[in-house]
């Protein structure tokens, strides 16, 4: 019983890490914000074409750039706590941890637009956009949010401490 609490410890520690990363830092928001758009209309529209092979390199490479930018956060936090002071190790350290985030970033936009560059995908788009008014302006307001959520986070609640 004991080692079965001890996994579901570490499910919670592991979700933890990921809801911190989220709640700290801005480019991860950016990344769920980007994969949230991209599968939503992909679940929800029949407007492009998929294979298995297709979707499996959609969720891996999306998988990589935000498991990377936890890897890069859990680096950065590292580091902040082995010095204070300016240290060219810490930096080359915290350059290489955002740069494998860029190489992660990058790999995935270059499969998104090998996955998702259909033309006739992008007609239906526009045809369904251009007869739905409403739904366009549905979307475009969406971005409201999600630029908040991207640049402000989750809405925190100031604990008494804090006031």
């Amino acid at each position: 019983m004991e080692k079965l609490k001890a996994l579901f410890k570490s499910f919670y520690y592991a979700a933890n890490g990921i809801l911190t990363t989220i709640k700290t830092e801005r480019n991860m928001r950016i990344h769920l914000v980007c994969v949230t758009y991209m599968f939503s209309i992909l679940l929800l529209t029949d407007w492009f074409r998929l294979e298995r092979s297709d979707w499996c390199a959609l969720i891996l490479a999306s998988a990589l750039v935000l498991s990377g930018e936890i890897v890069n956060t859990a680096i950065e936090n590292a580091v902040n706590l082995s010095t204070s002071e300016y240290n060219e190790f810490a930096k080359k350290a915290k350059d290489a941890g955002s740069g494998a985030v860029l190489v992660n970033a990058v790999f995935a936009v270059i499969v998104g637009l090998v996955v998702l560059l259909q033309p006739q995908a992008f007609r239906q788009m526009h045809l369904y956009f251009s007869q739905n008014p409403l739904m366009f302006l549905l979307f475009a307001l969406s971005i409201i949010p999600a630029t908040l959520f991207i640049f402000f986070g989750f809405p925190t609640k100031k604990r008494k401490k804090d006031q």
